[in-house]
């Protein structure tokens, strides 16, 4: 039996984790310590944007920066290093986020991705982030016309978006809003964005590997944490890019073990 090609390789980040300031469950140092704990490197901290709703988003764009003193204070206790970043919400067809690009600039991390609870904070967003939301709703999926208009809807946010900012990753993509994997994948792969392999999400499966895959894009192993137990748990991930057989080289946080077999 022909070895893995993975068996030389470790995760060394889990770049997509939540805390108490969006809805996880867990403090900043928590899920620094739990990463130290699974022998990882770094830890982002990427929370919701502010435009979903309240018990949803981090209270306003100024938390990130109370987040970054958090994250100072666990790295000096951890070890581990703590990025500062965002999951911001794609708010319309057009690919607006839900962050400036002030916010943006000061950020470690960008990911962005689709969610069905946005909320605009200025009522003019609202007819765009319906246009993008509604056609998704369960009720109108009924309609065959009404699910394909929806996937060329979400798929052009989502390209709009990657195109238009400087987006690290793109989360989840295919939960609750279903895209057009290759073609989004062509988008991320001209811009250098990396395509999320989720431990939570069972939609970025080896199928969906394999078609963006092809695109020539990369990727990044997540664990999408809610609560600090779940931080590194990224066993999932790493069994879908075996069964996809994508090569270490093309994820973002893995790295080679020192001693690798000859």
């Amino acid at each position: 039996m022909a070895a893995s090609p993975w068996q030389d390789w470790r995760v060394v980040a889990d770049l997509h984790t939540h805390t108490v300031h969006s809805h996880g469950l867990g403090t900043v140092l928590a899920n620094a310590t739990v990463a130290a704990s699974r022998g990882l490197e770094t830890v982002g901290i990427t929370e919701h944007g502010p435009q979903t709703i309240p018990w949803v988003a981090v209270d306003s764009a100024a938390t990130y920066e109370q987040i970054r003193v958090e994250a100072r204070a666990a790295e000096k206790a951890t070890g581990v290093r703590v990025l500062v970043g965002a999951e911001c919400n794609v708010m319309n067809p057009a690919g607006d986020l839900d962050l400036s690009p002030a916010v943006l600039s000061r950020l470690d991390l960008v990911l962005a991705g689709l969610h069905l609870l946005i909320w605009p904070a200025d009522p003019r967003g609202l007819p765009g982030a319906a246009r993008l939301v509604l056609p998704n709703l369960r009720p109108l999926r009924l309609s065959r016309r009404v699910r394909a208009r929806a996937r060329a809807t979400n798929t052009k946010a989502l390209t709009e978006a990657v195109r238009r900012y400087r987006i690290d990753i793109v989360t989840h993509p295919g939960l609750h809003l279903p895209v057009d994997t290759p073609e989004l994948a062509r988008a991320c792969a001209v811009r250098g964005t990396r395509m999320e392999i989720s431990s939570r999400h069972h939609q970025t499966d080896e199928a969906y590997v394999r078609a963006a895959a092809r695109e020539g894009v990369d990727f990044v192993f997540s664990s999408d944490a809610h609560r600090p137990s779940q931080v590194g748990d990224l066993a999932r991930c790493l069994r879908v890019a075996e069964r996809a057989e994508l090569a270490p080289e093309r994820v973002w946080n893995v790295a080679q073990t020192r001693g690798r077999s000859s």
